[in-house]
């Protein structure tokens, strides 16, 4: 076996990438292969316990760079909205207790039967509203994560990075922020441009490759770094010159790489960050 490269500083590990691993044996991994940061799925930790899995990866001295996920704030009724309030308000309180700063949303699709996406998405404003002042008492942003369009009808109806912006621009930057997930946006002709417009407001970055043939299940198409077509040097450059400068997280869906052997998902991270996502 070939010697293992050396991490760099700035990469974490998203939780799903390493579906089926235990939030313990996630954080094993990552010591074990020098990776200083992790990004918790809400189910991984409560299988654990909020207290105990805040405990773990602080003991193991991991920085905790994002908590997936609050959102699905689409629901036009009053009790589904107060629902949706509640769980939002829970996991913004989740997230600084597990010491993060970033609480990614996935906004939610098109409610049963409906057709209205202004009506949707303005819906999300209104409960963003409610949500960010206690995201900004407790230290920690929602950031709005666009999903590509094909995910429009039933995860998020805010598609485009500009489209998260919009929404983000209404409330304080330290309030709400936004995710530049490479597989969701990849494809915008104003990829550019919106990431500039972004600035300080992007609160996340996360990279993943767009592999053919989509699966059947098209959420779990997402490939490693360097298998697909998304060109992650000029993506990163740009996300850079806007002022980011946080952590890089590698969030993969996809069966066969959940059925891999963790280590070598991450010996693979590793290599490929290294070939495609850090500067020459």
């Amino acid at each position: 076996m070939s010697a293992q490269p050396v991490s760099p500083s700035r990469l974490s590990l998203n939780q799903i990438t390493t579906k089926n691993w235990s939030l313990p044996e996630a954080v094993q991994g990552c010591l074990d292969a020098g990776i200083p940061a992790i990004g918790l799925w809400r189910d991984k930790v409560a299988e654990t316990g909020v207290a105990e899995a805040a405990k773990l990866v602080r003991e193991a001295g991991l920085a905790v760079s994002t908590l997936c996920r609050g959102g699905f704030l689409t629901a036009p009724d009053p009790d589904g909205r107060h629902a949706a309030l509640a769980e939002n308000l829970r996991a913004l309180d989740e997230a600084a207790e597990l010491g993060t700063d970033t609480l990614v949303l996935v906004v939610g699709g098109l409610p049963d039967g409906s057709r209205d996406l202004v009506g949707a998405r303005e819906r999300v404003a209104e409960l963003l509203a409610e949500l960010a002042p206690h995201a900004g008492d407790l230290g920690v942003r929602l950031a709005i994560e666009p999903l590509h369009p094909m995910f429009c009808a039933d995860r998020a109806v805010v598609s485009t990075l500009g489209q998260a912006l919009d929404l983000a621009e209404r409330f304080p930057v330290e309030q709400v922020g936004v995710v530049v997930d490479s597989y969701h946006v990849w494809w915008d002709p104003e990829l550019a441009s919106q990431i500039a417009r972004a600035g300080a407001r992007i609160a996340s970055y996360q990279v993943c490759d767009w592999t053919l043939p989509l699966p059947a299940d098209a959420l779990l198409g997402r490939g490693h770094v360097g298998d697909g077509h998304i060109d992650f040097r000029t993506m990163t450059e740009q996300v850079t010159a806007a002022g980011y400068t946080g952590w890089i997280e590698v969030e993969i869906f996809n069966d066969t790489i959940w059925n891999t052997p963790g280590a070598d998902t991450l010996r693979t991270m590793i290599e490929r960050h290294h070939a495609h996502v850090e500067a020459p």
